[in-house]
């Protein structure tokens, strides 16, 4: 079976590591604050202005002044601090953000990133997604595999787009596929999901890659 929404998170949170400042996009990823293991100190940071995020709050408990990017209401730490646009921008910017997870519209076998818009059908603005991968450290791709039947990881993008060679990890429904970003353009099979079979992944993949196990 292929890995549901909750176990994409999941398996993205084992990309965390003690002392991490990272940031999470949209959509699937926004789950993974919710897997943050109880012994693993992580600071959340969102480009809106928030550094030290807390979990969703409780139905009942919300606070329509304190929203995340995507302006879902989150709730605040001891240690959270507020600041401008500016301020957090030059945090991504500046290279102090250890690590980015963020969903995707199509990602090729180099790495390439399209994640902002479908021209014609869904332009709702780049948001701060070409600065987090111009400028964070590595760059964790959580989307499902497939849209509407057809690949999402593909040999060349043909959407606009975010940036070229910015993927290091690519974590589908399906499996998790390591991108290497310099050299000759490869991508490499290295985990799949619970029942998944090869041939499977291979259907459903345009991308070329090569398996590691």
């Amino acid at each position: 079976m292929a890995w549901t929404r909750e176990q994409m998170a999941a398996r993205a949170a084992r990309e965390l590591k003690d002392g991490y400042y990272v940031n999470l996009g949209i959509g699937i990823p926004t789950l993974v604050a919710n897997y943050i293991p109880e012994d693993m100190e992580v600071t959340l940071q969102s480009e809106n202005g928030m550094l030290g995020m807390g979990p969703f709050p409780l139905d009942g408990e919300e606070d329509a002044d304190l929203i995340n990017a995507g302006k879902q209401t989150i709730t605040q730490l001891p240690k959270t601090s507020f600041f401008s646009s500016a301020d957090s921008f030059a945090m991504i910017r500046g290279g102090h953000i250890d690590l980015s997870i963020l969903g995707a519209m199509q990602v090729s076998q180099s790495g390439d990133l399209a994640n902002w818009m479908i021209p014609g059908k869904m332009v709702k603005g780049m948001g701060g997604a070409m600065d987090l991968v111009a400028g964070v450290k590595r760059v964790v791709v959580v989307m499902e595999h497939e849209a509407k039947g057809e690949p999402k990881l593909v040999s060349q993008c043909n959407l606009p787009l975010t940036g070229r060679r910015v993927t290091d990890l690519v974590i589908t429904d399906l499996g998790v596929f390591d991108v290497a970003r310099s050299g000759p353009a490869r991508m490499t099979l290295i985990e799949l999901a619970d029942d998944v079979t090869l041939d499977e992944v291979r259907a459903k993949t345009e991308a070329p890659f090569s398996i590691a196990f």
